[in-house]
């Protein structure tokens, strides 16, 4: 798709990381998407850019439109004369998950624990948070580390985050640090798709075992019941979740559909109290139903449906079950999904 760019007016629709599509828009020569990357930058509507718009137009046509530096691609004049200490300040180029909400087909790729602990990128030299700031960790801590990034977290166990935080934020470099381990789970520079980079990991730590550094385990998913199959696991040793990666996708700084964390959900069961109409693909049809929760709460459920259900959606007053992550603040259901037709 690269290259076909959007014309003036038009709208376009890309696949993210569950069953919704994200919408691309050319309106007067600016550009915008729907998708997270895009509504979370700081900078002007004019300057902003995120993978979509880059997939469907091509990465030179978006560095021309944005007037980024020819000879850095992907960074402006500005950033490229950053130095490595301010680079550090501004945070790591780091991969960051989406939420997956229960409807995309998880089948055949990767999946971990999703680890209670400190996000921790080793540039070579030192540990770096999300934000930039340094962990002191003690030498003997990361002496074998390669002088190539890492992405990983310094992890002491399930339930334990704030004990974790507590040593990784110490200024000492005390022997408190015996008791972590730094769980690697990607090569950031390793050219290649994931298996590759993961492959290259391995190897690379296993040709010189090192105490305090382990690979994290990934196992193909074999769909939604091995899912629950594990988090039934993981709940049951007061784990967090799991991280789901996309077979063949690459390392990208930001928030990509291509890394999804999947927190335990549950099933419920609400009263259809109304009917919303589809929008694109969907027009015509139902679009999502308002459903009714025995404590009053109401809330749209949009995705699961099949075509047919839509054509003939579930009447008024019917009973419906539905699958959800966890419930917000105000005890809405979060990421709901139709599971089925209750039959009283």
């Amino acid at each position: 798709m690269a290259d076909a760019d959007i014309a003036d007016g038009e709208t376009i629709e890309v696949q993210g990381s569950g069953s919704k599509p994200y919408i691309l828009k050319n309106v007067g020569g600016v550009y915008s998407c729907s998708c997270p990357a895009w509504r979370n930058q700081s900078s002007g509507l004019e300057k902003r850019t995120c993978k979509h718009l880059k997939k469907v137009r091509g990465e030179a046509a978006e560095n021309e439109r944005l007037g980024l530096n020819a000879g850095s691609p992907g960074l402006s004049a500005l950033e490229a004369a950053i130095d490595p200490e301010q680079e550090a300040k501004l945070g790591p180029p780091i991969l960051l998950a989406e939420s997956w909400d229960n409807c995309l087909d998880l089948s055949g790729w990767w999946m971990s624990e999703k680890l209670d602990g400190v996000r921790a990128y080793w540039d070579g030299k030192r540990f770096l948070s999300r934000q930039g700031n340094s962990f002191l960790a003690p030498a003997w801590f990361t002496e074998g580390l390669p002088d190539w990034p890492l992405d990983g977290e310094l992890w002491l166990g399930r339930r334990e985050f704030s004990r974790t935080v507590s040593i990784v934020r110490r200024q000492d470099q005390s022997e408190h640090w015996r008791s972590l381990r730094y769980m690697v789970f990607d090569a950031p520079a390793a050219n290649g798709p994931f298996e590759d980079r993961l492959g290259h990991l391995t190897e690379a730590l296993k040709s010189k075992p090192l105490p305090f550094c382990a690979v994290l385990e990934n196992q193909v998913c074999r769909g939604l019941d091995h899912i629950q199959q594990e988090m039934d696991k993981i709940e049951a040793l007061q784990g967090e979740g799991l991280m789901l990666r996309q077979p063949g996708s690459r390392y990208e700084k930001g928030r990509s559909s291509t890394l999804l964390k999947v927190k335990r959900f549950h099933d419920d069961d609400a009263v259809v109290v109304g009917h919303l109409a589809g929008k694109g693909k969907h027009k015509g049809k139902m679009g999502a139903v308002n459903v009714r929760l025995p404590s009053g709460v109401e809330f749209s459920v949009g995705t699961g449906f099949s075509d047919k259900q839509r054509a003939s959606p579930p009447p008024i007053g019917s009973k419906i079950t539905f699958r959800y992550q966890e419930l917000s603040d105000a005890g809405v259901p979060r990421f709901p999904s139709f599971v089925r037709l209750r039959v009283e």
